[in-house]
């Protein structure tokens, strides 16, 4: 790594909030240190009282962009830095002398790209204060203990740990263990995971203690243009939505010929497809399978007529629809017809980030100037559209599973983005254990780190040039920067062939790197419509370095803690930990201090040794506990009683703006006595719509979809229970819509 060009600036003046004050400007391996001494009373003074200095500390990783301004030639103005943070700090440092800034920017832009591999972040070289020494937060998660918990394991549950990836050879970016039906074996597992995406199969992540109804993840099937299907991956799904029944009636079905099928299949073909030419009499097969799971007429229901199982994929159907076209896509209800889909419309990872910049355009001159931001800029982002887009998704997950005493399986694109923000924020929902600080950690250790997130790449951890300019000329550029203003149906077809990253024209094994492609990225190879071809966005190696791709960061974690906030703030009473607990989570999750978030997988931290060479962020909250606690919380739960229930479902209504998290007051973000209703109705003063909670219903005989069809039936003003409802008699009531400009859902016959 090379080393600074200079280590320590006399003179700097900071300026922040519109207010400055001079200091010294330090740089060290690993942060950027500001340190002033505070001006002080005269009475103080005449005292002789010591002033402690006050320091403003920045790490590296933290930096989004950064501008270097030369002094002009023909003004006076000093040359500046101006730097805007992930956890949006803004600051600008003045220098007295032009070469000095410089050198100054040079380092920083050394220190900050630099670094090449994750190794050399900080969190290698961290050394904990005395508090956190004895503590070993790693251990806070143990997937045999927490399963324990919900009940795998008793008697009737249905579920057992499988072992097949205790070598991750199975599936790379997956837990070493996972939960399965008792009645699936390990072979017919290995036969599934050729239909899903990098192999990620539905498994357990949540069991409900009252009604043995589950939440299972999982990645897009490989259905393609050709509708190729899976009779294991079939045969899974079945298991787990019948492992409510006092009978099951897979137990002792197996499909012919699959058990025992020859290794001799092509991995690079469609598996299933070479599977279904084997057997003899497909359609008998189907009727067999789809018989075992339908319940007899005199057969006892132990849910009555209330269970409807649910698979939910995430995207808009539009995506779902586009990545057919590149080998992927959604589930043929045709094969599953034990089940109801639902699209729930959540946007990609780019509409996201632009989201996110929008905001940030908002708020990024709060160095110079203590104005509030701009307001039109914040509506005009649909951050809080998206917020409670992810937060209604979650909903009806929790509300399928507590109320409707049904199993959900959920997916987006690789399951490792939105799917794994609505399992954890449906569990929340559904569990008061997720509501303590040990279970709201356990929860992030095993829906966000076991089952694997991008977090290295999604939270820029090894930064970017194109994010380092001179002049206000961006080096690079970022092509996502502004595209959130361009709406239409072209901008969502462009969305959704971007979903397809990494997978036309290139063999699909299922079980990639999570560090190689993801599914979620890509960019055209030419401008010429007539020549365009979909290619790969490569990750960007370039020997043994590794630098960030600016089109793979997105705020996918920072908004599962923002919607957490939401219902945290309209649940004073239900949750063990405070707001400043989500926004120390916030900070730690770019400052790259603890080796917890700097890993993409169980099997990366496994590989370089997470536990033995760096510390957990837990060890940090675990060490400063009492900081972090509500005073407000009453941890007794009671059913019959309004208010200690142990479910809770989030106001949609209410989403406003986490305005602590943007380091803005109350009154700026969300005009102090406006409520979050005010903000919600705000969208609809602007032009701009709020999310559905679907955008189509599917099963195997009808489906229901957004702006694809010409039909178009109005939804009803109570859209949740409408939903559920809808998801139960497969149809929508056509009563007058006349709240918040919801989209329409237009009726398709199959």
């Amino acid at each position: 790594m090379e080393k600074t060009r200079v280590a320590k600036v006399e003179d700097v003046t900071l300026a922040r909030r519109g207010e400055q004050v001079v200091g010294t400007l330090h740089l060290t391996p690993h942060h950027i240190i500001f340190s002033h001494i505070p001006p002080q009373p005269v009475s103080t003074q005449a005292q002789g009282a010591v002033v402690r200095p006050r320091e403003l500390w920045i790490t590296y990783p933290i930096i989004s962009f950064c501008t270097y301004r030369p002094t002009p030639a023909v003004s006076r103005q000093p040359s500046s830095i101006r730097l805007r943070c992930r956890d949006f700090t803004f600051v600008c440092f003045y220098f007295t002398a032009e070469s000095r800034a410089r050198d100054v920017y040079e380092s920083i832009k050394s220190w900050t790209c630099k670094i090449g591999r994750v190794d050399r972040l900080y969190a290698f070289s961290f050394q904990p204060p005395t508090p956190e020494r004895e503590l070993d937060g790693w251990g806070l998660y143990d997937v045999r203990k927490e399963l324990a918990r919900q009940g795998v394991g008793r008697d009737g549950c249905g579920w057992r740990i499988s072992q097949i990836n205790s070598d991750y050879g199975f599936s790379p970016t997956y837990p070493a263990l996972f939960a399965v039906p008792n009645n699936i074996s390990d072979n017919t597992i290995n036969y599934a995971g050729k239909y899903r995406s990098r192999a990620r199969i539905p498994v357990l992540t949540y069991l409900h203690p009252v009604n043995n109804c589950s939440i299972t993840r999982s990645s897009q099937p490989l259905v393609g243009f050709r509708g190729n299907r899976s009779i294991q991956d079939e045969k899974l799904l079945a298991a787990i939505f019948a492992t409510t029944r006092s009978e099951r009636p897979l137990a002792n079905f197996t499909p012919p010929n699959l058990e025992s099928e020859s290794s001799s299949s092509t991995q690079g073909e469609p598996p299933c497809s070479q599977t279904l030419s084997e057997i003899t009499d497909a359609e008998e097969l189907e009727d067999k399978l789809l018989a075992s799971v339908e319940e007899p007429e005199d057969r006892p229901h132990i849910y009555g007529a209330q269970q409807h199982n649910l698979i939910v994929d995430a995207r808009p159907t539009v995506n779902a629809l586009a990545m057919q076209a590149v080998g992927l896509g959604s589930e043929n209800m045709d094969n599953y017809k034990f089940a109801t889909k639902a699209y729930l419309g959540i946007d990609n990872i780019h509409v996201m980030r632009n989201s996110l910049n929008m905001v940030v355009d908002a708020l990024k001159d709060s160095d110079l100037t203590p104005l509030g931001p701009n307001r039109d800029q914040l509506t005009k982002s649909g951050w809080l559209k998206h917020i409670s887009g992810i937060l209604e998704g979650a909903s009806l997950i929790a509300r399928q599973v507590a109320l409707q005493h049904s199993h959900v399986l959920i997916h987006c694109s690789d399951g490792w983005d939105r799917t794994s923000q609505l399992s954890a924020l449906s569990q929340i929902c559904l569990d008061p254990y997720y509501r303590t600080m040990e279970g709201f950690m356990v929860l992030v250790e095993k829906d966000w780190l076991s089952f694997g997130h991008m977090f290295r790449q999604r939270a820029g951890h090894l930064n970017s040039e194109k994010w380092f300019q001179i002049e206000n000329e961006r080096i690079g550029g970022d092509s996502g920067r502004g595209s959130s203003e361009t709406s239409g149906a072209g901008k969502a077809l462009e969305n959704a062939f971007l979903s397809a990253k990494g997978f036309f024209n290139r063999e699909n094994t299922s079980r990639d790197s999570l560090g190689e492609t993801d599914a979620e990225t890509g960019e055209y190879e030419s401008d010429n419509p007539g020549s365009k071809k979909f290619s790969p966005t490569p990750r960007t190696v370039v020997a043994e370095k590794e630098i960030t791709n600016p089109k793979e960061t997105s705020p996918v974690f920072h908004q599962f803690l923002d919607a957490t906030y939401q219902m945290l703030y309209q649940y004073p009473t239900r949750f063990e930990f405070n707001e400043r607990f989500l926004r120390r989570l916030l900070y730690h999750l770019y400052s790259c201090q603890y080796g917890t978030f700097v890993f993409n997988s169980e099997k990366e931290r496994v590989n370089m040794k997470a536990k033995e060479r760096t510390r957990s962020v837990w060890d940090y909250f675990i060490a400063r506990k009492e900081q972090f606690l509500n005073p407000k919380y009453d941890p007794n739960i009671d059913d019959n009683q309004r208010g200690k229930e142990r479910l809770v479902f989030p106001q949609i209504d209410e989403v406003r703006w986490w305005s602590q998290a943007f380091g803005r007051t109350d009154v700026e973000m969300n005009g102090g006595h406006l409520t979050g209703a005010f903000q919600a109705s705000s969208l609809e003063e602007s032009g701009t719509e709020r999310a559905p909670v679907v955008t189509g219903v599917q099963t195997a005989n009808q489906s229901l979809d957004v702006g694809v069809t010409g039909n178009q039936t109005p939804l009803p003003t109570n859209r949740l229970s409408v939903v559920t409802s809808g998801i139960s008699s497969l149809s929508f009531s056509t009563g007058k819509e006349k709240t918040r400009g919801i989209k329409q859902v237009g009726v398709e016959m199959q």
